[in-house]
């Protein structure tokens, strides 16, 4: 059942069948569009208020690791990505390539990257602290990179508007949440459970307006069954690669274990979470949907993976007292 999607995937596409049976158009759109921009500035408000300044310090420690995760998902990941898209023009519609070139543009997860990482028994802090400030340096770096690898692989570019509107909709609120964390980070973080629903409900906002649009515009005209089939092959292509890369590379450059798995989860990992909303401010008055739609099928592939390698991680985890002699050997 592991391998199954998840719950929240199964929400999303819900979601898009729901706008693909009513989609919202008119004023009614107008009045749902301010609705989602003010949940997502709640989403990202709850971000920073979320994170704990002892996360942010501790992350400087194991500065290392964290450089090597950073460049995997801001250099490497980039740079693959216009790769494939350059083998494959032409056969690919523009809107889908710039959809693929997005995710390998994007931050790591937060909450799933740092799951596998427990569950496979590795540096848990370190995937705390890097996934954090994936977080939040995407929040520069993305639009940034967009407006770089477009335009280098002519697609366009990233209009002035659009880092404005991050900055309001997305940078602005996380830091005003950081600056009030002090005062309410740690009532945030006992009502996890509670504030779950603002996370989801933004993103799914986000889906139903943005193919709701994309409705309207015939989307499911545009493109073909094999269309839809080659960017599941370019993701599974992506993932395979950076997989390998994560798990096998930081073997090879002399990291422990417990860091191995987390290089290897927050390495590989792109970000539903932020990349929706991102999207609607980076694309405005492009087809969002489309662009998204890669992105929401590498969402529940990178799920499935992790999952599978987790295992694997736990299955060949070194036993108690193995841990213990080699804790003793750094040690002395």
């Amino acid at each position: 059942m592991r391998y199954l999607p998840d719950k929240f995937t199964l929400m999303l596409v819900s979601t898009v069948l729901l706008a693909s049976v009513m989609p919202i158009h008119g004023w009614p759109a107008s009045y749902f569009s301010v609705a989602t921009k003010l949940a997502i500035a709640a989403l990202f408000f709850l971000h920073g208020a979320r994170l704990s300044r002892h996360v942010v310090v501790a992350g400087f420690l194991h500065w290392r690791l964290h450089i090597v995760i950073l460049m995997i998902t801001f250099i490497i990941f980039p740079v693959l990505g216009l790769i494939v898209v350059h083998l494959l023009k032409g056969m690919i519609p523009a809107t889908l390539a710039i959809g693929i070139l997005y995710i390998c543009v994007l931050p790591s997860t937060v909450q799933s990257s740092i799951a596998f990482t427990s569950v496979a028994h590795g540096n848990v802090p370190a995937a705390i602290c890097s996934a954090s400030a994936s977080n939040i340096l995407g929040m520069i770096v993305t639009p940034l990179l967009c407006g770089l690898i477009l335009t280098s692989s002519g697609h366009g570019g990233i209009s002035a508007k659009a880092i404005l509107d991050i900055f309001v909709q997305l940078l602005l609120p996380f830091i005003v949440g950081q600056l009030m964390e002090p005062w309410i980070g740690d009532w945030v973080r006992r009502r996890k459970s509670l504030l779950t629903p603002i996370d989801r409900g933004s993103i799914l906002m986000v889906v139903y307006g943005a193919f709701s649009e994309a409705m309207m515009e015939g989307i499911w005209r545009q493109y073909s069954l094999g269309d839809i089939l080659i960017v599941i092959a370019v993701n599974a292509f992506l993932l395979m690669v950076i997989l390998s890369f994560t798990m096998f590379g930081s073997r090879m450059i002399g990291f422990r274990r417990e860091d191995e798995v987390a290089i290897t989860f927050c390495g590989s990992k792109k970000s539903l979470a932020s990349g929706v909303p991102m999207a609607s401010a980076i694309f405005a008055g492009q087809s969002i949907g489309a662009i998204v739609m890669p992105l929401m099928l590498f969402h529940q592939m990178q799920l499935m993976a992790c999952a599978m390698i987790a295992q694997h991680y736990v299955r060949k985890a070194p036993a108690p007292s193995e841990l213990a002699v080699a804790s003793a050997e750094r040690s002395v």
